[in-house]
């Protein structure tokens, strides 16, 4: 009979390529896992790993027993929680994943929320931006994944070829770091309206431009993006700068991007210095200090949506939909124009 922390063993060892690794993630010892998986090899009746010095690898059937594992566990995980529900014990335990702007703005409010109503409910968070926190939902490595999504932009004809951009040039073949077009990475951003996932719409997040405080556009209330052809940018994550070098090439140019940071303090830190003009959500907005800086109305609008995502046996948990519950609440409260 195959036990449910045999299952989480493999899944450490083939995560991590080692015994040993795979006690360091799991906070036990190297001859715990190595018994645990003779005794998973022994209840499967075949071997599961190859090990040839010091490398290791799976065989046919521990990839099989892998790519069932996070579907087995997270089964396993809402059945443990139902049943804890309806024998009432007020008990429950949520892995989240959120993107840092939304850690730091929707996150702590929904959690304060559930703590209030659910002392007994435990909650732990890890920040990870989409696609890697959908896949870590699929994986089985959290119940919740809140993330976001741009809408798609139709280029301009001749996008790029705006005069006195040419030093951002290279941009236009591919942004470092982003998803190519058609691989696994970038097609995960439009799956989540696979049957596989529960989707509940939380906000829909307005950019909106950053700019030194003595900047010429400072104190315009709105700007089209194209009036800032010719200034150099600070980009964000990877998708969010190819994002953003899909809207101004919409927009007839290509922007120069001198600078690349996910670190929003940064961002704002380097336009304070004079050092370019960015685009920042207005979530990110709100958690830090713009000091130095000055926002103005980019049109067209460009806004992203942001999502909280579970899988359907875990949506019928009564600790993770309580969860989503609470960070509807939160988005419904969060101040938008």
């Amino acid at each position: 009979m195959i036990e449910p922390r045999h299952l989480r063993v493999l899944r450490a060892v083939a995560a991590t390529g080692s015994f040993s690794a795979a006690a360091r993630e799991l906070g036990c010892t190297q001859p715990a896992v190595s018994q645990q998986m003779k005794a998973l090899e022994q209840s499967s009746g075949t071997p599961l790993l190859v090990r040839t010095g010091r490398e290791m690898r799976l065989t046919q059937a521990g990839e099989a027993l892998v790519r069932h594992a996070a579907g087995i566990l997270a089964g396993l995980t809402a059945a443990e929680e139902e049943v804890a529900a309806i024998a009432g014990l007020r008990a429950g335990r949520v892995r989240l994943v959120s993107f840092p702007s939304g850690s730091s703005t929707l996150v702590p409010t929904a959690l304060a929320e559930l703590r209030e109503s659910f002392p007994g409910t435990r909650v732990s968070l890890v920040e990870a931006e989409p696609p890697r926190s959908v896949e870590m939902l699929r994986a089985g490595d959290c119940e919740i994944a809140v993330a976001f999504r741009y809408p798609e932009v139709q280029r301009a004809a001749g996008a790029g070829a705006a005069a006195g951009v040419g030093a951002g040039a290279a941009v236009d073949a591919e942004v470092p770091g982003a998803p190519a077009e058609g691989s696994a990475e970038g097609m995960a951003e439009g799956s989540w309206g696979k049957d596989d996932l529960v989707v509940r719409p939380l906000l829909s997040d307005r950019l909106v431009g950053v700019v030194p405080e003595g900047h010429r556009l400072a104190g315009a209330g709105a700007v089209g993006i194209g009036e800032l052809a010719g200034e150099p940018w600070i980009a964000g994550c990877p998708r969010c700068r190819r994002h953003l070098v899909d809207v101004c090439e919409a927009a007839g140019f290509t922007p120069r991007i001198d600078f690349a940071t996910d670190d929003y303090p940064a961002v704002i830190g380097l336009v304070a210095a004079g050092l370019g003009v960015a685009v920042l959500p207005e979530l990110a907005l709100e958690s830090v200090r713009a000091k130095g800086t000055a926002t103005v109305e980019v049109e067209p609008a460009v806004r992203r949506e942001v999502v909280a995502l579970t899988l359907p046996d875990l949506a019928r948990v009564p600790a993770v939909a309580a969860t989503l519950d609470r960070l509807e609440s939160a988005a419904r409260r969060t101040p938008r124009p």
